[in-house]
């Protein structure tokens, strides 16, 4: 069994009708623009009131259109996100664009 650090889903487009299909569970989601480049990898918590839905929806108010999205149901939501977050850091020297702004404390994480 091998174990998939990464997050390699295809890529959705960042519309409501997209987004209403999502469950309504805990997870993770990265953000990228309409070229693929990652810009965010978020968390949707207990404290959203429909989980990945409605941390999406936010996302997508916040945004406009032209962006994708993809997702991962975890209930270890914030290891998640803090493992994420590392692998990106450890594959591409820095945080995405939008997590870098408030960065949460990391460990190191050696994906190779």
């Amino acid at each position: 069994m091998s174990i998939r650090l990464r997050l390699d889903k295809p890529w959705r487009p960042l519309t409501a009708e997209e987004i209403a299909r999502l469950p309504g569970q805990l997870g993770v989601y990265q953000v990228a623009d309409a070229a693929g480049v990652l810009l965010c990898i978020g968390q949707a918590g207990a404290r959203a009131p429909f989980g990945l839905r409605s941390e999406l929806q936010r996302e997508l108010a916040e945004r406009g259109p032209g962006h994708q999205f993809r997702v991962e149901v975890n209930q270890q939501y914030r290891t998640r996100w803090f493992e994420l977050l590392m692998v990106h850091q450890a594959d591409h020297g820095s945080l995405p664009p939008d997590n870098a702004k408030n960065p949460p404390p990391l460990g190191r994480l050696s994906p190779n």
